[in-house]
């Protein structure tokens, strides 16, 4: 009969301790490379989320700045309609601002301190290229005044700005049924119709 004896166990622990520290050790390497990559990536996320998080920026402040521009319009022109009061929208391309007030002396050039309502500049991505009235008057300098009454305004026309890509938009100001509108675009203005030319 043959006999067996249980093979030594101690050189084989060891071997598994070697292989497990080694193993460990490797896994630590991996650890590191792995931590590195992650945060490249990550950093480059962030770097795209960034450049894009400022262009949408960019273009929400200029529809921002415009939708103000608008409010500030349609305001004059429903404070008028509901009281006898008048209204003035000043637009400064100059200076590249706007304010409205409301008209309290019959000195019509000087604007009172404690008659100013709102009062904003454009910032550089929005900015006024040139006013003109539905009577033909242009400017692209100095101011452009809108003044609205309890009967509309006494002039429309359109303001028209171009953002930071230089893109023109127009806000059109209809005298006849009070509407203050943005159009995408250089739109063409409609002017009134002398009395010689209507058939009727």
């Amino acid at each position: 009969m043959r006999t067996y004896s249980a093979p030594m166990r101690t050189n084989c622990v060891p071997r598994i301790s070697n292989l497990v520290s080694r193993a460990k050790y490797n896994s630590r390497g991996f650890t590191l490379t792995e931590l590195i990559v992650v945060v490249l990536v990550i950093s480059m996320f962030v770097l795209l989320a960034q450049v894009n998080l400022f262009g949408l920026l960019t273009k929400n402040s200029f529809k921002a700045q415009v939708q103000e521009f608008v409010s500030t319009f349609q305001m004059a022109a429903n404070a008028a309609a509901e009281s006898e009061r008048r209204y003035e929208v000043i637009v400064d391309l100059t200076e590249q601002s706007f304010l409205l007030r409301q008209i309290t002396s019959p000195d019509l050039s000087e604007v009172l301190e404690e008659e100013i309502i709102i009062e904003s500049n454009f910032a550089n991505n929005c900015r006024v290229a040139y006013v003109e009235f539905d009577d033909g008057d242009y400017t692209n300098e100095g101011r452009a005044k809108f003044r609205a009454g309890h009967s509309g305004w006494q002039y429309g026309g359109k303001i028209v700005l171009l953002d930071s890509e230089e893109q023109p938009y127009s806000i059109v100001v209809n005298r006849l049924n009070r509407i203050v509108k943005l159009e995408k675009g250089d739109v063409e203005l409609l002017v009134p119709k002398a009395k010689d030319e209507i058939p009727f």
